[in-house]
């Protein structure tokens, strides 16, 4: 049934495309898909029809339901025949609302993942935020996983632009693959869009440091302006700033336009989110999914953010999933860094993280200080008990640990999680 569900939509969503012959952006990588896909919209809005995936559409039937702008209707079959009909309708009456721009995730989990998806889109657009580890065990080896995500440079269209990550060495290689023009984005002085002058505003209130946002200087071919991403905590959020203002050069928007359209670039939810919690506390909620890069990454930005006296940073770091035989180095890889770092306390979950607690112990981080559970329900009401007044607590895992437990034990307004959190949905609360 799947199979059959799978070739209906395919075949309206080609159908629908083939009508309205919008522009097609695809994106994809290790890490930041969602994010770039939010700051993409956010630019080309700004003079643009767009539509991009709801939540993580981004797959054989996600895609397609993206391209006729309806969400999934789970496993009830009458709601299927309405989406079925939407698209019929779309496909042979002209809607003049139908988007201009479709800007999509593809998402790459297991081999041929991108061949399938290609088969349904022709990319005038294609973006490569970065290549990690994410899924390697379903691939085997990092060069199959590579080529898997490289084949949406490859069918760029000619006419169009190959977008790739300057600072991501295995992105920027991918310039070779392109057929297309290629514009590269970064912090590297080389790259094509560059950000400069990276400064994190914080403001006291009360006692208590918030992020105002974070400011920088977007360079491209000599001109420069100051862009101010509001509220927005990580290096990734700049990056997927970076890709934006890289499209909108690429669709002839100028600096001053793009810089005015990122103002209004919101980090998604899961991702690097500043929470108030329990106790006059501050929680990072970074707990959408997770991989050595992002986990680092993570770390260095809680790294910066002042604490007052007194006050404890905490890490709280489930297992990160689908890398296979590189797991375990991985995994120690991260706990090294959280002592390099100079967290207080290191939390894990899972039983692949006490490979994090083993290095950092190792590395000279206090036994003390080092906590293992096995898994989100068993730490967060540790967590809870644990914390005080000024703490600041770093959560992050991979998808199927559900940090978000911890995340939600510990926030000021927990009535709010459906709002503020990751996989709050019904068919997520029922694990």
């Amino acid at each position: 049934m799947k199979k059959i569900l799978e070739f209906k939509l395919k075949l309206l969503a080609k159908m629908i495309l083939w009508r309205y012959r919008p522009q097609v952006i695809g994106i994809t990588g290790s890490v930041g898909k969602t994010s770039t896909k939010e700051a993409v919209q956010a630019v080309l809005s700004a003079k643009f029809k767009v539509r991009s995936n709801i939540k993580n559409y981004n797959n054989e039937i996600g895609l397609p339901l993206t391209i006729i702008g309806e969400k999934s209707p789970g496993k009830n079959f009458f709601v299927w025949a309405v989406v079925f009909a939407k698209a019929l309708k779309l496909a042979m009456i002209k809607d003049n609302e139908y988007p201009q721009i479709l800007v999509l995730e593809m998402g790459v989990d297991k081999p041929k993942d991108m061949d399938y998806l290609l088969k349904i889109v022709k990319p005038n657009m294609g973006i490569v935020t970065m290549i990690g580890t994410v899924h390697l065990e379903n691939f085997g080896n990092i060069s199959k996983l590579k080529a898997e995500k490289g084949k949406l440079i490859k069918a760029t269209d000619n006419q169009g632009w190959s977008i790739l990550n300057y600072d991501n060495e295995d992105a920027r290689k991918m310039t070779d693959l392109s057929k297309a023009k290629v514009l590269t984005y970064g912090m590297d002085p080389k790259a094509d869009v560059r950000a400069q002058e990276m400064v994190f505003s914080f403001e006291k209130n009360n006692g208590q440091t918030n992020i105002a946002g974070i400011s920088f200087k977007l360079t491209s071919k000599g001109s420069t302006v100051p862009v101010f991403l509001p509220d927005v905590l990580g290096y990734n959020s700049v990056y997927a700033a970076l890709a934006g203002a890289a499209a909108g050069i690429a669709m002839k928007i100028n600096l001053v336009d793009i810089s005015r359209a990122l103002k209004s670039f919101k980090s998604p939810r899961g991702r690097m989110n500043l929470i108030d919690g329990i106790k006059r506390t501050h929680i990072i909620d970074d707990t959408y999914n997770a991989e050595p890069k992002s986990v680092m990454s993570a770390i260095d930005v809680a790294r910066r953010i002042p604490v007052r006296e007194g006050a404890r940073k905490f890490a709280v770091l489930g297992d990160m999933l689908e890398l296979g035989s590189e797991s375990e180095d991985m995994h120690a890889m991260v706990g090294e860094y959280v002592k390099k770092a100079n967290f207080d306390i290191l939390i894990t979950c899972g039983e692949r993280a006490k490979d994090m607690a083993k290095a950092a112990k190792k590395a000279g981080m206090n036994e003390n200080a080092v906590f293992e559970f096995a898994d989100s329900k068993e730490a967060k009401i540790f967590v809870q008990e644990r914390i005080k007044e000024g703490d600041l607590i770093l959560v992050k895992g991979s998808q199927g640990m559900r940090m978000e437990r911890v995340v939600e034990e510990i926030m000021a307004e927990p009535q709010r999680a459906s709002e503020l959190l990751v996989r709050q949905e019904k068919e997520w609360k029922k694990e």
